[in-house]
């Protein structure tokens, strides 16, 4: 019944047995690489038919298998049959277990599949689970031990019952042990791990949040390991050490704009499923400074001017939740302020696949002009309502940020502009918007004032009113000058220096992952 083979792949098969899948007899096989089963006709089923049927098979990556069980339940074998039915594959297969294993579905999501094994005996059950667990453990890219930090306030305040409900149960089945943190306030994840966390003891962290919660715990791992290696982060350029921890995350967000654009979807089982795998997706890592003093760092957006305004309103709103971001969108449109700046930055040597695929030289350019928006993407920043998000060629990992420009247009152009983002059309195919692939770029407001667009005879006269219904008319901000949207956090120095400094630094995956690994 069993014992080694040569597979028709010339490759060494490690079992090989005839056993029971859903009261069907199949010959099952695992080798190194791929667990198959493949149903058995038996002679009389043909005869008593008359019509053949092709047998079905089923082929599993190894490396795609989140766990294997023995089956406890001495009634495994229920199901719609008859109870004679069912007592007799009882006597014949006493023993059973179950593959736990990855399930491709639509749009980019993951299931957890299973299929249960009876066996003849006691030793033949014990040794699938034996030869299945040992080849799982060479697969050396999977974690074993996890620090989970859960933000139980972000979004629709539903994180602690997505780990809960969602992702603890697939840990369990893939044998990941995690210690849970549930944060309290603001910078909890990233203070504990600046200061507190025993990081030797954990293959990864992950976040159970949105965009906020994942820039913490960035912050946290990456000031731990400069000042580990006491690297002065305020230095603009400073040659940062990478971390060796990577960062995955489980979606609990408004927007979950970070992971919707390295997995594809923002479904909390999918991710945790590339994480238990080991899935992997290398990231660039941005530094914003002021006048040589750090701020912040970026992944995925640095917006000045319209998304700035928009997250600088919806600040006021948080008790809105996510709609708070329609609200201050809207208000930022009609408001539709545009500023005076400098606009220098370093291109990339290498242009390809997009921005407009245009060779590039590798002295500093100046733009000076009125700006609507000035936005800086390290990666598509796609998410559900923006699917192929606010700049689709713009590389995970390679070093470089697209910048985009948008100058000052009508308010109707910028309309059609916005509306681009929502569809497969060109965004950047409009005579105010321009596009440029950076190492880094400078940005120096000109105006302490923001200016309005149109009609500015006809201004309103309290400051922040918006009159719905003209177009000649536009609200006064009550800001000297925009704020910085940097990754859905508010930078307000106008004046910043952003450099690509950590090429491939924190994130991780295959083919889409929402894992986040790290690599100068």
């Amino acid at each position: 019944m069993t014992g080694p083979a040569e597979d028709t792949k010339s490759q060494l098969t490690l079992l090989s047995s005839k056993l029971l899948h859903q009261h069907q007899a199949v010959e099952a096989a695992l080798n190194r690489h791929v667990f198959v089963w493949k149903e058995i006709e038996e002679k009389s089923q043909k005869r008593s038919s008359g019509i053949s049927k092709t047998p079905r098979s089923h082929i599993v990556q190894v490396s795609e298998i989140v766990g294997i069980h023995k089956v406890e339940n001495e009634d495994h074998t229920k199901s719609k049959w008859d109870q004679k039915k069912t007592l007799q594959f009882s006597q014949l297969f006493p023993n059973a277990f179950t593959v736990f294993y990855v399930k491709r579905t639509k749009n980019h999501q993951w299931r957890c599949n299973e299929a249960t094994f009876s066996c003849s005996s006691a030793e033949l059950c014990e040794q699938w689970i034996q030869v299945t667990r040992e080849q799982l453990s060479l697969l050396t890219n999977r974690p074993k031990r996890l620090l989970v930090y859960i933000n139980p306030f972000g979004g629709k305040r539903r994180g602690k019952r997505i780990y809960e409900e969602k992702v603890a149960p697939v840990f369990q089945q893939a044998g990941i042990s995690a210690d849970v943190i549930v944060t309290e306030r603001a910078n909890h994840a990233r203070d504990h791990l600046t200061t507190e966390a025993n990081l030797q003891q954990y293959d990864g962290v992950v976040c159970v949040g949105g965009d906020g919660m994942f820039s913490e715990i960035l912050h946290g791992l990456v000031a731990r390991t400069q000042n580990d290696n006491k690297v002065d982060q305020n230095r603009p350029g400073a040659e940062l050490k990478p971390c060796m921890l990577r960062i995955g995350i489980i979606p609990a967000g408004s927007t979950d704009c970070i992971c919707f654009a390295t997995v594809g979807t923002n479904d909390p089982v999918t991710s945790a499923l590339h994480i238990i795998i080991g899935d992997s997706q290398p990231m660039d890592v941005c530094s914003v400074h002021h006048n040589d003093v750090f701020l912040r760092y970026s992944v995925s957006l640095l917006g000045y001017g319209f998304y700035g305004d928009v997250l600088a309103d919806s600040e006021k709103k948080r008790w809105l939740g996510p709609a708070r971001y329609d609200l201050s969108g809207v208000k930022a449109f009609l408001c539709h302020n545009y500023y005076k700046g400098t606009v220098s930055f370093l291109p990339a040597e290498d242009n390809l696949g997009h921005p407009r695929d245009k060779m590039q030289s590798d002295e500093e350019t100046v733009i000076c002009g009125k700006f609507i928006a000035i936005n800086a993407a390290n990666m598509s920043c796609a998410c559900p309502r923006s699917p192929k998000g606010l700049s689709p060629s713009a590389h995970l990992a390679d070093g470089t940020a697209d910048l985009i420009l948008v100058r000052k247009c009508s308010r109707l152009d910028f309309f059609r502009h916005l509306l681009r983002h929502t569809n497969t059309d060109d965004q950047f195919d409009h005579s105010f918007v321009e596009v440029h692939r950076v190492k880094k770029f400078h940005f120096e407001p000109l105006d302490p004032q923001p200016l309005l667009l149109e009609n500015q005879s006809e201004l309103p006269k309290k400051p922040g009113f918006c009159p719905m219904g003209s177009a000649q008319t536009t609200c006064i901000p009550s800001a000297a000058h925009s704020s910085w949207n940097c990754d859905g956090e508010i930078l307000h120095h106008a004046a910043i220096q952003k450099n690509v400094i950590l090429k491939n630094f924190f994130l991780d995956d295959k083919d889409e992952s929402a894992k986040l690994s790290t690599d100068n």
